[in-house]
């Protein structure tokens, strides 16, 4: 049972991991201005921004 535990932990720190290099080449990129796919990126995080503003209303009507 602990054997289990110890590779969930080390699995989430890998993917912890993981997730902190992509924000930072993501950080670099910016800063030098040369996203790869811009555009595709750009409109991911549109979606995204439309999903918060929906949740929010959504909340909002059911209050």
């Amino acid at each position: 049972m602990k054997a289990t535990y110890i590779l969930a932990a080390a699995a989430a720190l890998a993917f912890a991991a993981c997730e902190k290099n992509d924000t930072v080449k993501d950080k670099i990129n910016d800063g030098l201005d040369r996203r790869p796919a811009e555009g595709i990126q750009d409109a991911g995080e549109d979606i995204k921004d439309a999903a918060k503003d929906v949740k929010e209303d959504v909340k909002d009507a059911t209050r």
